[in-house]
């Protein structure tokens, strides 16, 4: 007979959010003054999006986890627990008919570290470009991407503390403009003493800012229309605003209720500091059976007033090749959007 030990922290944990949560209902209900979100005020949003459907289903619970291929986007520190190469590929049908792809590469170092590779495409299908004169089309046809490019290297610096970073490139276009900067993140993961509970943080997209640029900013226009006899037309651009990315600090907690050989429980708590919005924390757990079967769940953007996500639920299949080492995962996630 198998004994399973709970971990002692975890209640600590969850009594404390379950106060915090009470509170924070109290007071919704005696405040009524309207909370400055700063919603709207970031470009490149996509950046915003999870990469991988593990951590989605967990309610973007990972900062702390231990890391994979996935964790480029988290925590780059988790990287660093990469053991052989891994690959993942993400097709996501996003709202609206919008297409979000991703494709991540780690690759171990012996000695060295562990080099990361992700490039993020977010693409929104192409439409009739319509005009007041022509309100049924032109003939021509506008479309808008979003790319994000990103190299990502992590170490251990001890079998306990890791850390890494990210260097990336951002693009946005619509039509014939565009907007480019170059971008950083930062993280670090801690291996506590305390039960193997994990601490991590991170530092994502601070770099500069994005002002669209490009030939659909130029007009024609006349300077001076009650004086005739001057230049009528002058060549002119519309001046665009620069916009910051959405900066975002995270600090995580993660750790393991039940850990043998044929079953573990692992919870995962996140809190969010963001640029454009107010504080929030996320919470998820995952359940493995024997390594090859997940089933996993959560909550996203808690404490936070008209969230967009929130339930989260997914499961996965980890499964090793016939006589290879190679392991395909496919895992699936579902996120409430109210």
């Amino acid at each position: 007979m198998k004994t399973f030990h709970i971990n002692k922290g975890f209640f600590i944990v969850v009594l404390t959010m379950v106060v915090l949560t009470y509170t924070n209902m109290v007071y919704g209900q005696l405040d009524n003054t309207q909370t400055m979100t700063k919603s709207g005020t970031t470009a490149a949003q996509f950046l915003k999006i999870g990469v991988d459907a593990r951590a989605t289903a967990m309610g973007n619970a990972f900062t702390a986890m231990e890391g994979d291929v996935s964790s480029i986007f988290w925590n780059a520190a988790g990287l660093a627990n990469v053991k052989r190469l891994e690959t993942m590929f993400v097709n996501n049908d996003w709202l609206a008919g919008v297409g979000f792809h991703y494709l991540g590469l780690a690759l171990p170092l012996r000695g060295i570290g562990v080099l990361g590779l992700s490039v993020t495409s977010l693409t929104v299908p192409d439409d009739k470009v319509r005009t007041v004169t022509e309100p049924e089309g032109t003939g021509e046809y506008w479309g808008a991407q979003d790319l994000a490019v990103n190299l990502s290297f992590a170490r251990k610096l001890t079998d306990k503390f890791s850390i890494g970073g990210n260097i990336k490139f951002i693009q946005q276009t619509i039509w014939h403009s565009h907007a480019n900067t170059f971008a950083m993140d930062l993280g670090a993961l801690f291996v506590t003493p305390f039960k193997g509970i994990r601490l991590g943080a991170s530092l994502a997209n601070y770099g500069g800012e994005l002002r669209m640029t490009g030939r659909d900013q130029k007009l024609s226009v006349d300077p001076d229309l009650i004086n005739q006899g001057n230049v009528e037309f002058v060549n002119a651009l519309y001046e665009t605003d620069a916009f910051p990315l959405p900066l975002i600090f995270r600090v995580g907690l993660s750790g393991e209720l039940v850990r043998t050989k044929a079953l573990r429980l692992s919870y995962a708590i996140d809190a969010l500091h963001p640029n454009d919005n107010t504080e929030a924390v996320n919470t998820g757990f995952e359940l493995a059976v024997g390594e090859t079967f997940f089933l996993r769940g959560g909550h996203a953007n808690l404490f936070r007033e008209n969230a967009e996500e929130g339930l989260t639920l997914g499961g996965g299949l980890h499964y090793r090749l016939w006589g290879t080492q190679a392991i395909l995962r496919i895992d699936y996630s579902y996120v409430d959007f109210g």
